[in-house]
């Protein structure tokens, strides 16, 4: 199937009929953090679709996730006001100058919310009479049945079907297939908004990019990333890493040991650093931030050391930051101001005390005025925003920039090959051929 023939198989809200119905909207509006908003600009991105579906008549449901609510080893999930939707809809109501409600259902213990009850028929009539704008349920990971198996999750699934007549997803960077993203596509007709569709066609530059292409990734976690990781070691001519990937990296290939990575991450990474071994893509940053602690930053306590003088079976402190020097190391500079299209997933320091490398980062990379230049993920474009927000202004409209809103997606898509293999647009294409065969 040729990509042409893919874009027109998605169900797009351009073709959806919504007059006078119900509509059931994901976004990907997780911008909170401890009950406090960090930036709007994921909320922002989906009012085209909001207002389209207003201006055509119908009637809004607005869902996302927010946090991690639900503890990976125990199940139990926290529903507390770190991880609320409320400021969400505050910030909609002050924007749009509209009443949002935000239902709320019973919690039971640490499985969370374990269904939507009947409480709810009468803020969906209140809805569709106009007394209120839009409804935002609660965040969709406190639900018991989003993230589960069985009875829970066919239920929830259920629930959420019977609150509207149509679903669309503008949720690109929601790519995990759980509940609200990708089941629910499987009940109801259901469409892509307009920013999944700006998403997935930028995304294609980055699949099939000019070269030479350079990606400059960084992250919190290796184990993460693995996968997207050694696939894009594939597709890149240069790859440029920071963070605690970077000291994984080193620790593998230099048989040193890092304080915070673990040896089950050293042992992951060192595929990586095989495939290096005769690629030669990975560009490494010479000079980097070590320090005592992970706290603020303590005069004596943090010093600049060099790649080059690591030393094997030697244990450093931590790596909390690129040095801004590494920028203007010939390589590196050559690689950054060479590259035709380059994606960046990147925060290069420990935030917010050390946050030199990503700013000189981001300033290096502005200079190469012909590339087209990718922003992937919401602490990439936070750091970007407050670390040069006159840059940040100034190529807003700048048409060799994009700003996904989601980097774990495009990562995923990469990992994939494909710009339509994430399961959740695997769900809108696999449902528009199941309601075409029903007419």
């Amino acid at each position: 199937m040729t990509k042409t023939r893919e874009k027109d198989r998605l169900p797009v809200i351009q073709h959806a009929d919504l007059t006078g119905k119900v509509v059931l909207v994901r976004v990907d509006h997780n911008v909170v953090k401890d009950g406090v908003i960090r930036d709007p600009y994921r909320i922002d991105r989906t009012f085209g679709t909001l207002y389209s579906i207003v201006e055509r008549g119908g009637r809004i449901i607005l869902m996302t996730h927010v946090g991690r609510p639900r503890d990976k080893k125990t199940g139990e999930i926290t529903c507390d006001p770190s991880t609320s939707v409320e400021p969400i809809a505050a910030y909609l109501e002050r924007k749009l100058h509209s009443k949002i409600h935000v239902p709320t259902f019973r919690v039971e213990g640490g499985r969370g919310i374990v269904g939507i009850d009947t409480s709810i028929n009468l803020a969906i009539k209140d809805l569709r009479q106009h007394k209120i704008g839009a409804i935002y349920l609660p965040n969709t990971r406190w639900f018991e049945g989003e993230e589960a198996t069985g009875e829970a999750r066919k239920s929830f699934v259920l629930q959420l079907a019977g609150l509207a007549d149509v679903f669309v997803n503008d949720a690109f960077g929601s790519w995990q297939p759980h509940v609200s993203a990708y089941d629910i596509a499987y009940q109801l007709p259901s469409y892509a908004g307009f920013l999944m569709q700006e998403e997935i066609a930028q995304l294609g530059k980055v699949l099939h990019p000019d070269r030479p292409f350079l990606s400059v990734v960084a992250g919190a976690k290796y184990d993460t990333k693995i996968g997207p990781l050694n696939e894009l070691h594939k597709r890149v001519d240069h790859l440029i890493l920071g963070g605690v990937i970077y000291n994984t990296y080193l620790c593998a290939k230099y048989n040193i040991r890092i304080a915070g990575v673990s040896e089950g991450d050293i042992k992951a990474a060192r595929q990586l650093v095989a495939q290096d071994k005769k690629a030669k893509k990975i560009v490494e940053l010479p000079y980097l931030v070590e320090s005592d602690t992970l706290g603020r930053k303590v005069r004596g306590g943090y010093r600049s050391i060099e790649v080059q003088d690591l030393v094997p079976g030697k244990s450093y402190g931590y790596i909390v930051d690129i040095d801004p020097r590494s920028f203007s190391d010939k390589k590196v500079a050559e690689t950054l101001n060479s590259a035709s299209t380059i994606f960046v997933n990147a925060v290069m320091g420990f935030t917010p005390y050390f946050t030199k490398g990503s700013e000189r980062l981001d300033r290096t990379i502005d200079k190469n005025q012909a590339a087209w230049k990718f922003y992937g993920g919401g602490d990439t474009l936070q750091e970007f925003k407050s670390l040069v927000p006159g840059l940040y202004l100034s190529v807003l409209d700048d048409a060799m920039y994009y700003f996904f809103t989601g980097g774990g997606s495009v990562l995923k898509a990469i990992e994939e090959r494909d710009a339509y293999g994430m399961k959740p647009v695997q769900a809108l294409l696999e449902n528009k051929k199941a309601w075409a065969r029903k007419k």
